[in-house]
């Protein structure tokens, strides 16, 4: 590019894109300079801040490779005072939450499993955002899943009896339909 385009780019404040259609509109309709600057199709907007979605920087903490998420969010939630306490919240502070509600949503804290290239296995982590974009992960406890709200239970329904369980076993077992009618 010659000196005196970069001078007026610069002094204009004008992108690298508007410098051709300057120089195109000087040479085809010679006009002037001044002219051609005053032209709104020459004035070029500001390049857009774009609001695209980053992606979340989480990456395996045995790798340093990126995470792929492979479920959904779990949210954690706390049900006793000592699962507060262990956040920060004092004790008084935590029983007279817990008092009004049966339990609290944790903000910023979920299980949810990841997929990582280097290990390739999926991996079910507990992550805590501890800012703008940045998490810390570590590898999901047993204790966490009863906090969490959504999943089933390993060992089936808690509430359901023994005799219930067993005779749901049962009927699976039935495998002639055709006397039903």
């Amino acid at each position: 590019m010659c000196p005196a385009l970069e001078g007026l780019r610069r002094s204009a404040d004008l992108s690298l894109f508007a410098i051709p259609l300057i120089v195109r509109r000087l040479i085809v309709c010679r006009n002037s300079l001044e002219d051609v600057l005053q032209d709104k199709c020459v004035q070029m907007k500001p390049a857009r801040n774009r609001k695209r979605s980053k992606r979340r920087a989480i990456y395996c903490p045995t790798h340093r490779c990126y995470l792929e998420s492979m479920s959904q969010k779990y949210p954690l939630y706390a049900d006793r005072p000592e699962q507060l306490r262990s956040r920060g919240v004092s004790w008084r502070s935590s029983r007279l939450v817990l008092a009004g509600r049966a339990a609290v949503p944790l903000e910023g804290e979920w299980l949810e499993a990841f997929w990582c290239d280097e290990c390739e296995a999926t991996t079910w982590y507990y992550v805590r955002r501890t800012g703008d974009r940045a998490y810390a992960i570590a590898p999901a406890p047993r204790e966490l899943w009863q906090q969490v709200h959504g999943v089933i239970h390993p060992n089936g329904n808690p509430s359901v009896g023994e005799f219930t369980r067993k005779q749901a076993r049962c009927g699976s077992k039935l495998k002639n339909f055709g006397a039903v009618r």
